[in-house]
């Protein structure tokens, strides 16, 4: 197949972007069920939370070219997300294509695969997601091949270019701004309500009571 590039996608909306830098990620999976990367993917690098739209690159076979390619482009805030086909040996992010994300401002790498080079990236402090670690890397072999800023699989989800990348130590979710626009007001309010709910629980209340479950319980044994 050969090689395929996307337009770049829009900056993200800046209010949508502050309001999803105060909600924790996993309220969201309180309204979403999918778009959620396995959780094979982790986080292995970086302490920051991951916030940004997706810049998609996929690789071809052992062939980092495009990635190499990619990481020259993107701009700060940006979150490179890597489809490398399946490939969980070679290794296409280490040091040196981390640095370049890091020194370009980049929110972050996600990589259906594996990274390299693990302490000079925490070093960097770049939050980098893998499936894990290898010594075997990837090569330049300038296959005619891969693309970017195209739909790509990452973690079992389709990622299009645009979409907002959320990343903490809980996982990864790949999500439109539509969906998200749609939601983050009422997920803020859960946000706003869970301490009332936390200190009823140290007061001594039963969880079932406070949320309804007990009744929902009691109502199907009557």
């Amino acid at each position: 197949m050969p090689i395929r590039l996307g337009p770049t996608p829009p900056a993200l909306d800046a209010a949508l972007v502050e309001k999803l830098s105060r909600v924790s990620f996993p309220t969201l999976g309180h309204y979403l069920e999918e778009g959620f990367a396995d959780p094979g993917i982790r986080r292995l690098a970086g302490t920051a939370r991951v916030i940004g739209p997706a810049v998609t690159v996929r690789t071809t076979a052992t062939d980092s070219t495009m990635l190499h390619h990619a990481a020259g482009l993107v701009e700060a805030g940006d979150v490179i997300v890597v489809d490398t086909g399946g490939d969980v040996r070679h290794a296409p992010l280490g040091e040196v294509v981390a640095s370049a994300l890091a020194f370009r401002g980049a929110a972050g790498a996600v990589v259906d695969g594996t990274a390299t080079d693990i302490e000079e990236i925490a070093a960097l402090g770049l939050p980098v997601y893998a499936r894990g670690l290898s010594m075997l890397t990837t090569k330049l072999h300038e296959i005619d091949a891969g693309g970017l800023n195209i739909p790509v699989v990452c973690g079992g989800v389709v990622v299009h270019p645009g979409d907002i990348v959320l990343a903490d130590a809980n996982g990864v979710l790949f999500a439109s701004p539509a969906a998200l626009d749609a939601l983050i007001d009422v997920a803020l309010e859960d946000d706003a309500e869970e301490p009332e709910l936390v200190e009823a629980l140290r007061d001594g209340g039963r969880l079932g009571d406070l949320t309804g479950a007990s009744a929902t319980v009691a109502s199907f044994v009557s």
